[in-house]
């Protein structure tokens, strides 16, 4: 692999900080967990705060477009803190993926989406892989009509990317969320709740024609910058079991004491580690254009996405009766964590594409 630099620098630990003390204030967990009782408001409120107040919505747009001009670096510090917190934001699906697929196309609308001003959401099932079958609606000149399931980011969006099939093969339309039929799903995880599109002879601009290889690379980031998502929710995981067995008392004493504990710890540890790891490389070889990128994504979303649920699962098992509790924030990354595990291509899936990079034999 590349020598990239995997060291943070000044900038993002100040960006980690900024986002991180935002959300200790304004994304406290029992409103998150309200989510899963319907109750959305904390969505919209905070989703703003961080796309146009921090300015995170343009993080990846170059400056003349009206964004920050940062890279996949940043993107992944920020991408950490939402995982430690299960932010009910379209970050990923919007400044990540949208506007990855927007920056190779229409300036004006980057520019809008850059300033905050719109959410786009790309219209693909949210568990399609980077080198995966996309689904397309069919195309009839402007006119757009079919039906897309479990669309990550669609409720938050006011903007759809649609890839349609037309005779000189695929392309994107940008259609307006009011025109489309939404149907919000019961998801596993309610912080990234998914919805099934479904467009009845609806107009579309287009956005990018002949765009297979632009909606490609859009999954590809959102699955290489998704890795970085996944190591916040295990570090949450981690940290917070660790703190809780240090203060739980059994049979007179500590219960992060006893030997079999430590080891469990110490395994978690060592994975949560190997995870960052992973995504970090993932995340700067996208950022530098890195002729590595599609192996070190392939290997942060096989580690990472199986790590993060391991963490998820021995958060829930080792805070005992309270980890099973709706009260407990636990269960949160748990869900989010299984979420991510099929999110983007599945870690099978990965591994399948890794061998392929690799020239191995499957």
């Amino acid at each position: 692999m590349s020598e990239l630099d995997l060291t943070y620098t000044e900038i993002e630990d100040d960006l980690r900080a900024s986002v991180r003390d935002l959300l200790a204030a304004r994304c406290p967990a029992p409103m998150v967990i309200a989510v899963y009782d319907g109750d959305r408001s904390l969505v919209d409120g905070l989703w703003k705060t961080l796309s146009t107040d921090l300015g995170l919505a343009g993080l990846l747009v170059p400056e003349e477009h009206g964004g920050q001009g940062a890279t996949a670096r940043e993107a992944a510090v920020v991408l950490e803190e939402l995982g430690r917190t299960a932010a009910p934001v379209p970050f990923l699906t919007s400044a990540v993926v949208a506007t990855t697929l927007l920056s190779e196309s229409r300036a004006e609308t980057l520019e809008q989406v850059a300033t905050g001003e719109r959410t786009a959401a790309l219209v693909v099932p949210w568990s399609t892989a980077p080198d995966g079958p996309v689904p397309a609606v069919r195309a009839d000149g402007e006119r757009l009509a079919g039906r897309v399931t479990s669309v990550a980011g669609a409720l938050e969006a006011d903007l759809l990317l649609v890839p349609a099939s037309t005779p000189e093969g695929l392309a994107v339309y940008a259609v307006a969320t009011s025109d489309a039929l939404m149907t919000p799903l019961i998801s596993l995880d309610m912080t990234r709740q998914l919805a099934d599109v479904t467009l009845d002879h609806v107009t579309g601009t287009l956005i990018s024609a002949g765009a297979g290889p632009a909606v490609r690379r859009a999954l590809a980031a959102g699955a290489a910058l998704l890795a970085s998502e996944q190591v916040g929710v295990a570090r949450w995981c981690l940290d917070t079991t660790v703190a809780y067995l240090k203060e739980r008392r059994q049979f007179g004493r500590v219960v992060g004491g006893f030997q079999a504990l430590k080891h469990r710890l110490a395994d978690l540890y060592t994975g949560v580690e190997s995870a960052a790891a992973a995504a970090r490389y993932a995340a700067a070889a996208l950022a530098a254009g890195d002729a590595d990128a599609a192996v070190a994504t392939a290997v942060a979303q096989a580690y990472c996405s199986d790590l993060a649920v391991l963490a998820a699962e021995e958060a829930v098992q080792l805070h005992a009766g309270i980890g099973m509790t709706w009260e407990h924030p636990a269960h949160l990354y748990l869900k989010r964590a299984k979420s991510d595990q099929i999110a983007l291509g599945t870690p099978g899936r990965h591994r399948a594409r890794l061998a392929d990079l690799a020239d191995l034999p499957r």
